[in-house]
Parts: C-alpha cells; sequence; structure tokens
C-alpha cells in the first residue's frame, strides 16, 4: 500500500469517528438499561422504597420533570426550594441534599398534594400525598 492510499484510509478512519463521536454528544447523554432491581415494582436498595418508572407518571408530574431539567421557570414561588424530609421517608443526606418541586393536580385550588423531590447525586423521588409516601422515579 502506498502512503497515498493509507493516508486517504486514515483520514476517512478520522472522519468517521468525528462524526460518530459528534452525533453522540449533539443527543445527549444515553440512560442505560435497567437492571432487574431498578425496574417499576421492585424496590430501590439504596432508599428502600418502590421504583416507578418516569413514563407511568401522570401527565403533569413528566411536566414538572421537563422544567426540572430546563432548570425552570417554576409555576410557584416554592419550588425549588430545599425539602427537609422532616418526615425521615427519604435517605437520611445532609441538610440542602433534597429539592421540592410542585405537582400541578387537576382541580386544586391550591398547590395540591403532588410533589416532586430531586437529590443533589440525580435522585428522584414522586409523591403523589404531600409526603406522606415516596416512590423513586426510574429516569
Amino acid at each position: 500500500m502506498d502512503i497515498r492510499r493509507l493516508v486517504l484510509l486514515l483520514a476517512g478512519v478520522v472522519v468517521a469517528l468525528a462524526v460518530g463521536l459528534g452525533a453522540g454528544l449533539l443527543s445527549g447523554p444515553t440512560r442505560t438499561a435497567r437492571t432487574p432491581e431498578h425496574s417499576a415494582g421492585s424496590t430501590d436498595p439504596d432508599s428502600g422504597l418502590p421504583w416507578i418508572e418516569e413514563a407511568d407518571l401522570p401527565a403533569e408530574a413528566r411536566d414538572t420533570l421537563r422544567l426540572i431539567d430546563a432548570g425552570g421557570p417554576y409555576p410557584y414561588d416554592q419550588d425549588d426550594a430545599t425539602f427537609e424530609n422532616r418526615e425521615g421517608l427519604l435517605p437520611d443526606e445532609p441538610e440542602g441534599h433534597y429539592r421540592e418541586y410542585t405537582v400541578a393536580t387537576p382541580g386544586a385550588d391550591d398547590r395540591g398534594p403532588r410533589r416532586i423531590v430531586t437529590g443533589d447525586e440525580g435522585e428522584y423521588y414522586w409523591t403523589p400525598d404531600h409526603y406522606a409516601s415516596f416512590e423513586r422515579i426510574a429516569r
């Protein structure tokens, strides 16, 4: 193989790698498949809470997750405030670890009972009943 063919071959490999890497970077992070212990209906070993798939949440909760992902703006002044975990149902973490967000409740004339709570390490929790119970959101 002459040098010219070798250079063309290497250039093709570099272009193919660049296109592949660029496509991966442009499409954002990928989510890995869940192992059985991280599927809906099973229990999160870190929190002891049941898992719920994002797709199984009410539409309003999925809307709130999109707002959280975008960094707001949030419809309620209390959103993105520190959640203190007074009930002790989430794993014990230092103050300021958790943040809370309102999930609109159709027909409610106030914030309603539904919330999403996030943690500093990327964890997401769903409570349909104002912190009386939680599920870990599988994202």
